[in-house]
């Protein structure tokens, strides 16, 4: 089915969504390089030779050279940014607000005097809105959830891949049990991957701490932990499929940190790294999807199943036939701090692979105290695991999943391993619905 976007029939209206933002990202950051007053006496000395220093579409910089609001917005830009630009100009928004109405400023002012512009012909024509009802027709192509992956995303897993020394008798284990999952993807190769982790101290800090932070950019740096960036490929986003994903999980109640610019740690890196070997470009697009499990409150199993579910929906209504995969990162049992650190629980850790595969719904009402006090202060980065177990199809009766691999190490660094990959196989070629 596809979303629910009738605000775009608002005559005179441009509605600043997810795509208009993606669309407009470049022009809304120019906008804002002008609250610094060099970058004004940089832009006004020369404005074409400033528009070029920034990767503009052609159209968005001649909008601005025109003074063309409205042909701004329809490039991606929003009121608000560009403000900022008017302002450069010595513009008042009543003057920017009446050129996108073929007034004058003078006239503009008086129609606001006089009460402002009338409600009366400017709605929705009922004809243009029922015409937008009248045939729900589904898509005929949509994109599928073929897996969930669930792994543990250790640091030092990426620095010993970095420094060769996987064959290394403490490292063979561990990687011994990622053969098996190398050869699955090389068979199984996404066109997307969904990839839900933590973010540890590197692209948030205690400056701003979203609980839920989708990635709609286009691309993603690996970032500098303190020992230098992992030698490994940057990330190629979906900013389309990310900002239906968006629209779909934000119209379910779910309150996302949108975030088209970030750079990307081992919670993100590593996990592709186990899956994928050493590769010259990661072979599938990547949407982050970052889980505050850093400061508390953070978010419960059963708010993270839930999300899961509405995240199929949401990706089994995009309408292009695209192959993805949702991987759950972080744990297992392990604590880094305070002296219980080093905390290891092989039994509860086994446990809850059990209760994932057969009971997700009792797992997703865990509270978080057992995970701290069982699986250690980090083991609650488990509950992202139940995001991607509520994505699969079995949830709700419309298909089953496939156990293809399991497996289980102790240690890594301080952490126990976990790894799983369920393949997704429902029986319904329609879109998910959340009850």
């Amino acid at each position: 089915m596809a979303l629910d976007k009738t605000y775009k029939l608002v005559p005179g209206t441009t509605v600043f969504d997810a795509e208009q933002s993606a669309k407009g990202y470049h022009l809304n950051q120019f906008c804002m390089s002008l609250m610094t007053a060099a970058n004004r006496a940089r832009y006004l000395a020369d404005e074409r030779a400033y528009l070029d220093e920034w990767p503009l579409r052609e159209a968005q910089k001649q909008a601005l050279l025109d003074r063309d609001l409205n042909a701004a917005m329809a490039e991606g830009g929003n009121i608000y940014f560009l403000a900022k630009w008017g302002a450069a100009l010595g513009l008042s928004f009543q003057q920017m607000a009446g050129s996108m109405t073929g007034m004058t400023e003078h006239d503009y002012r008086e129609m606001m005097v006089g009460g402002g512009r009338s409600i009366e012909g400017n709605r929705i024509d009922h004809a243009v809105l029922d015409a937008a009802y009248a045939d729900p027709t589904p898509p005929t192509e949509h994109a599928t959830i073929t897996a969930g992956v669930f792994t543990s995303h250790v640091p030092a897993i990426g620095a010993a891949i970095d420094h060769g020394k996987t064959g290394e008798p403490y490292w063979q284990p561990l990687f011994e049990g990622y053969e098996y999952a190398k050869q699955w993807e090389r068979e199984n190769i996404p066109d997307v991957v969904f990839l839900i982790y933590n973010d540890h101290a590197t692209a948030f800090d205690v400056s701003l701490i979203p609980t839920f932070a989708l990635g709609t950019g286009a691309a993603y740096p690996t970032a500098d932990e303190g020992y230098g960036p992992r030698p490994v490929p940057g990330i190629e986003g979906h900013p389309e499929l990310a900002a239906h994903i968006a629209h779909s999980l934000i119209r379910d109640d779910f309150d996302l940190t949108l975030v088209n610019e970030m750079a990307v740690d081992h919670g993100l890196t590593v996990p592709l790294s186990l899956m994928f070997g050493d590769v010259d470009a990661w072979p599938c697009k990547v949407i982050p999807f970052h889980v505050n499990v850093v400061q508390y409150p953070v978010p419960s199993g059963a708010r993270c199943y839930e999300l899961g579910r509405s995240l199929r929906k949401a990706i089994e209504s995009y309408d292009k036939p695209l192959k993805v995969q949702v991987w759950g990162t972080g744990g297992m049992s392990h604590q880094l701090q305070g002296p219980r650190a080093g905390l290891i629980n092989r039994e509860w850790d086994n446990a809850f692979l059990d209760r994932l595969i057969r009971d997700p719904a009792g797992q997703s009402r865990v509270p978080h105290l057992e995970y701290v006090e069982e699986a250690g202060s980090e083991g609650i980065e488990l509950v992202m695991w139940l995001i991607a177990r509520g994505a699969m199809s079995d949830i709700d009766g419309s298909g089953e999943v496939e156990v293809k691999h399991r497996f289980y190490h102790v240690p890594a660094s301080n952490t126990a391993v976990g790894h799983l990959i369920l393949e997704n196989h429902p029986r319904a070629r329609t879109p998910a619905t959340k009850e």
